[in-house]
């Protein structure tokens, strides 16, 4: 009896310590970036990506209020401004800077106003608000700050704003007083997020996941943000900054995944628009990076999306629907203007605004013929071989119709001939920092340091697959 008491208290003994060596291993994973991609320019491209950078980052100097920091949500002169454009905008001035087209003090200067009034407009739950529960809505009057449109407290774009923060706090890291006050009002605002605020009821459909809005006369969206999305980062976000039980909420996040094989040897998780595979990349490297669903599936996330992005390539070569312009350079389908159904002829139809996609022939969401140039570009930390020669071929083809004032467009319908007239703030963004992350990984760099960004990846499972 004694023996078998001994022999239970050393098994006992051997399963706490290796439980708490496996929890100390599992705490002690880095979360990195591995920096810019490793892929060699010409003369000409750098020339080419230069000129989209700088007049992509134009977009954020000029549609932009820099005694509030708010950002059109499109270069329109009813627009208001957009939240997550902001998001975008925040690093954009940092690129701004490494480049030598507005000095630091500037840029810093701007990033303290966006901040000061972020910290100090109204939160509560009148319908006129500026934001409630330490969340923002999606749109607001470029000068007032305050709601616009009966828009929606919105917890994807309010995520949007706070990565803009999360890699604002940590770029500006000198001693002086405008970059001290940065990283102080960085953190009350990341520290007043009410996440548990947003978390679905444990019922339904969407249980636990996090609720796509709120709004004051109705109360929780009856949505949540489930299946592979742009909503990755979120979740990464809401573990790393308070949300309680975020374990059932990411489950219940997992449970939706979609994976499929469109073409031979190019499985993923599959989302259409292919902004659903870029927004989360934009400041989290996910190179080597896997949760439990994709190291089942033997990949990481950075891998997904380069799949994904394959994909889109190959449809257009397909070509299912005989739209003009398809073709190995002309691709790139996600969420953006389009041509509207007065444009509708025979059996065509066109859309305005849609959240275009295609994850292969049997997968795909409003294909209308339209092209969005962002779409494309905004993949090249993925696939750069892919990306370079269609972005010589949109010059070289289409460049009357689609370069601008603030470079490419948002999108244009070759069928149509149609050429849209505006530029979307959260089209503009991707585009700029992806190419400055293929460059030198700026955002990768400084967002992936960050505690909320450790432990949101540690508290969900994430880790570096071989």
């Amino acid at each position: 009896m004694k023996r078998l008491i001994k022999i239970k208290t050393l098994l006992m003994v051997v399963f706490i310590f290796g439980s708490c060596n496996a929890q100390q291993e599992h705490q002690t994973i880095v979360f990195k970036s591995n920096g810019k991609i490793n892929f060699t320019l010409s003369v000409n491209e750098i020339k080419f990506l230069d000129s989209i950078q700088y007049r992509t980052f134009l977009y954020f100097i000029n549609e932009s209020n820099h005694e509030n920091g708010l950002v059109k949500d499109r270069n329109a002169s009813w627009a208001p401004a957009s939240i997550a454009a902001i998001g975008f905008a925040l690093p954009s001035y940092a690129v701004g800077v490494e480049r030598n087209w507005v000095n630091r003090e500037e840029a810093s200067l701007i990033t303290l106003n966006t901040l000061n009034f972020f910290l100090n407009s109204t939160q509560s739950k009148e319908t006129n608000a500026t934001g409630y529960k330490g969340f923002y809505y999606h749109f607001l009057g470029m000068n007032s700050g305050t709601r616009e449109w009966r828009s929606e407290l919105s917890s994807i774009d309010t995520g949007l704003l706070m990565m803009g923060i999360i890699f604002a706090r940590n770029y500006y890291n000198l001693n002086n007083k405008i970059e001290n006050e940065i990283r102080s009002l960085a953190g009350k605002l990341l520290d007043r997020l009410d996440w548990d605020f947003f978390k679905m009821p444990p019922i339904g459909k969407y249980a636990n996941s996090i609720s796509m809005g709120w709004d004051p006369d109705e109360g929780l969206h009856n949505m949540g943000w489930v299946g592979y999305n742009e909503a990755l980062f979120l979740y990464v976000l809401a573990a790393g900054s308070g949300m309680s039980n975020i374990e059932e909420a990411y489950n219940a996040w997992l449970a939706f995944y979609d994976w499929r094989t469109p073409y031979s040897g190019l499985s993923h998780a599959v989302f259409p628009p292919l902004f659903g595979h870029q927004f989360s990349h934009v400041f989290i490297d996910f190179r080597g990076l896997a949760d439990r669903y994709m190291s089942e599936k033997g990949i990481d996330y950075f891998e997904n999306s380069r799949r994904a992005t394959l994909v889109q390539r190959l449809y257009a070569i397909d070509n299912p629907h005989n739209w003009v312009g398809y073709d190995s350079l002309c691709w790139g389908i996600s969420a953006s203007d389009g041509p509207t159904e007065k444009y509708n002829f025979d059996d065509r139809i066109f859309l305005g605004y849609a959240g275009r996609g295609t994850s292969g022939p049997d997968l795909n969401y409003f294909d209308d013929g339209t092209i969005a140039p962002y779409a494309a570009i905004s993949s090249i930390v993925f696939a750069p071989e892919i990306v370079l020669p269609t972005i010589k071929s949109f010059n070289e083809k289409y460049s009357e119709g689609l370069w601008k004032k603030y470079g490419y467009v948002d999108s244009f319908n070759p069928t149509l001939n149609w050429y849209n007239k505006e530029y979307i703030g959260i089209d503009q963004g991707p585009m700029l920092l992806m190419i400055e992350n293929f460059r030198t990984g700026l955002v990768w760099n400084y967002v992936m340091k960050d505690p909320i960004i450790q432990k949101g990846l540690t508290k969900l499972g994430f880790e570096y697959i071989k």
